[in-house]
């Protein structure tokens, strides 16, 4: 975990030294919570617009408060779209969490959508990206092709297929294994717990061919064994609806006696 000073700007560079680093799930739209992570030391979190009732409006409060609080915040988006990556990034998101990348093509048209240089970013010269014009307009976007992650989603069983070539594209910064939908995937298949871990090996062989960073996030203190055992080095824990659910679970436990 990072010291609580450290700068959220270096979010990407330290994923890619494979630094440790914790993050977790915000589902809640407050920002309240992110201000007890920051308390709390916890390295970033991921804004979550596809399963939660988060808009614009209330994803630029919580990216406030991440910065303020020096956690690095990062949105998963609710679908790809130019539009909806560019949003997340004017509000000051440092990294993007695209969902269901299962193609080359896909992944191509994601960093496309992130990157100024190369790329196809609309620009925007007064935003909290930009530090509200504190830079010009060209260290602004030199600066965000420098800090902002792009990070796609394996979780769908046709992308494992692509899986070493989405890798391999130029521009992506780490893969996330998205386990939960793969899992749904096979449905009621007394299998399915081991045909993930082999595809989550498959993944993360890609990655590390392709000298990229792996996401994910455990189940628990042993599914921690086998995600660092992946190499793994940007963890999430749970979700702010998990921690308010074991919490109340431990409480309820112990007074209804």
């Amino acid at each position: 975990m990072t010291d609580q000073g450290a700068s959220f700007t270096t979010f990407r560079e330290r994923l890619h030294a494979r630094d440790r680093m914790l993050g977790t799930f915000l589902k809640l739209p407050t920002t309240q919570v992110i201000e007890i992570l920051g308390t709390l030391g916890y390295d970033f979190v991921v804004i979550d617009q596809e399963h939660a009732p988060l808009d614009r409006a209330m994803t630029d409060l919580m990216i406030l408060a991440a910065r303020a609080s020096n956690i690095a915040p990062l949105v998963r988006v609710a679908e790809f779209s130019a539009a909806s990556i560019l949003s997340a990034l004017d509000c000051g998101a440092m990294g993007i969490m695209v969902p269901h990348v299962n193609s080359v093509e896909k992944a191509h048209a994601v960093v496309k959508s992130c990157r100024y240089a190369s790329g196809s970013r609309g620009f925007a010269g007064l935003t909290r990206a930009s530090t509200w014009a504190r830079v010009s307009g060209v260290q602004h976007m030199a600066m965000q092709d420098r800090q902002v992650a792009c990070i796609v989603m394996i979780e769908d069983q046709n992308a494992v297929d692509h899986v070493e070539e989405i890798a391999r594209v130029e521009g992506i910064d780490a893969l996330f294994i998205g386990r939960g939908d793969l899992t749904a995937s096979f449905g009621a298949d007394p299998d399915a717990g081991k045909k993930v871990a082999d595809i989550s090996t498959k993944v993360a062989a890609a990655a590390r061919q392709a000298n990229i960073p792996l996401v994910m996030l455990p189940t628990g203190r042993d599914d921690y064994e086998f995600v660092k055992g992946l190499g793994a080095g940007a963890i999430l824990i749970s979700s702010d609806h998990g921690f308010i659910r074991s919490a109340a679970a431990k409480a309820i436990e112990e007074f209804a006696a």
